[in-house]
């Protein structure tokens, strides 16, 4: 037992957070002190080790035990500026558990933070006046500014730690709040962009919401009309997309689509249609198909049908079109979505083109499109044999999964001339194509 408390503090400080588990499974002390006095907690909080954080809090570290500078190891948490480490820290249902008090000196922390800016608030406690350094990390599937001076170290998601607490303390942001926190890091990527977001994507139902966001639509500022092509394109509207309450919102995002003329927002907004299991994606995108920028012509084919449903006839032409597009990225996009439903024989014909593209992304996307199509004609398979003879191990791999899908007695030769697979392919359900196969015909077929 004491072996492991001595060793939690180094497991904390090697950013293990596995060890740290085992550890606390052992009967190592949470709340274990390391070398400065502070509980190890401390030392995830300021290296910014979410992951550490989480594992301490979950196996019963204190985050509000009150230390020597009268902070606590959440209050740093929330100064630190990282959203995944207050939101690790937080515990479970902090709304019900923490004093009025304690929720609202956190919240003011957060508050002076982000009005003041990270840098500017750390000239204001160092008294620094020589450059920050800064660097862009990633936490979480998003991104934040790691910013650096006199000998501290911050990240600047001061407005999605604000946003986080205000919606696990149960205060309602106003929607024209949420959406400025947003554009302030103008990235979809940044943490303040993705907590907004989230926040106003979870007020699911509501119209009120819904009419505040996409009213930005007519807004001047492209920024916020990306937000708002975000929110939506995120946004879990599709569920019931069928509902009459839903064809208003649906006749306005084809109004929006009509009118918009920045291609980073139209790109956005266009994925609100990819999938869509009604015809407004099939309009969305067909009216949209001859777009000149490539960036707007790559994004229509996920628009005109849902994977494995049959398309309609104009849908069909239009990526027989995109297919023998100038550029590669429009090709792909073609290409992904040609297996979807019933191949033709003039489908067929386009996938074939493809397969001899000189770009390896388009080649792997038709191959990928006809192993996975409903395609069981003798010419569908022959075309799957011939890749067999491929150079290219992925295209191999597409045969011989495709042969598997459709239960051929040639699927086990196929797999033994794809060849030894790298361990990229591991997790690769392409893989496990021959094992389901003998579940169906036997060891031997």
């Amino acid at each position: 037992m004491f072996a492991a408390m001595d060793d939690l503090e180094e497991a904390v400080r090697a950013a293990d957070a596995e060890r740290v588990r085992e550890l606390l499974a052992a009967g190592a002390d949470p709340d274990t002190a390391g070398e400065d006095g502070l509980p190890v907690l401390c030392a995830a909080v300021a290296a910014c080790d979410f992951e550490a954080a989480a594992a301490l809090v979950e196996g019963g570290a204190d985050p509000e035990r009150t230390l020597p500078d009268g902070t606590t190891p959440l209050l740093r948490a929330v100064e630190g500026g990282s959203p995944a480490v207050v939101s690790a820290v937080l515990g479970e249902d902090p709304g019900a558990r923490l004093p009025e008090a304690d929720r609202a000196r956190l919240l003011d922390a957060a508050r002076r933070w982000y009005a003041a800016g990270a840098e500017a608030e750390l000239r204001r406690l160092t008294g620094e006046r020589g450059p920050a350094r800064r660097r862009v990390v990633e936490e979480d599937f998003a991104d934040v500014e790691e910013v650096t001076l006199g000998g501290l170290t911050v990240r600047d998601g001061y407005g999605a730690v604000l946003t986080l607490l205000e919606r696990v303390f149960g205060v309602r942001t106003p929607v024209e709040e949420l959406v400025a926190r947003a554009v302030r890091h103008p990235e979809v990527t940044h943490v303040d962009w993705a907590e907004s977001r989230h926040c106003l994507g979870r007020r699911t139902g509501e119209t009120g919401t819904w009419r505040a966001v996409v009213a930005l639509r007519r807004h001047p500022s492209p920024t916020h009309r990306l937000f708002a092509a975000d929110y939506v394109a995120v946004r879990d509207w599709c569920v019931n997309v069928g509902a009459d309450s839903y064809e208003g919102e649906r006749r306005e995002l084809h109004a929006w689509v009509a009118e918009e003329s920045d291609v980073g927002v139209l790109v956005t907004l266009l994925g609100a249609f990819a999938g869509d299991p009604h015809v407004e994606g099939e309009a969305a995108g067909l009216s949209l198909a001859a777009h000149p920028d490539p960036r707007v012509r790559a994004a229509v084919p996920y628009c005109l049908g849902l994977l494995g449903e049959p398309l309609s006839p104009r849908a069909r032409t239009a990526l027989h079109v995109l297919a023998g597009d100038p550029e590669a990225r429009v090709r792909t996009a073609a290409a992904d979505m040609l297996g979807t439903g019933q191949t033709t024989a003039a489908t067929r014909a386009v996938i074939a083109d493809l397969l001899g593209d000189p770009e390896t992304a388009v080649r792997h996307a038709a191959a990928r499109s006809l192993a996975t199509s409903r395609d069981r004609t003798r010419a569908g398979t022959a075309m799957l044999v011939a890749l067999l003879d491929a150079e290219e191990q992925p295209l191999r791999l597409e045969a011989a999964f495709g042969l598997a899908l459709r239960d051929d007695p040639r699927a086990p030769e196929a797999y033994a001339r794809v060849g030894p697979l790298g361990p990229e392919f591991e997790d690769d359900p392409r893989v496990e194509g021959l094992w389901r196969w003998k579940l169906r015909n036997g060891p031997t077929g």
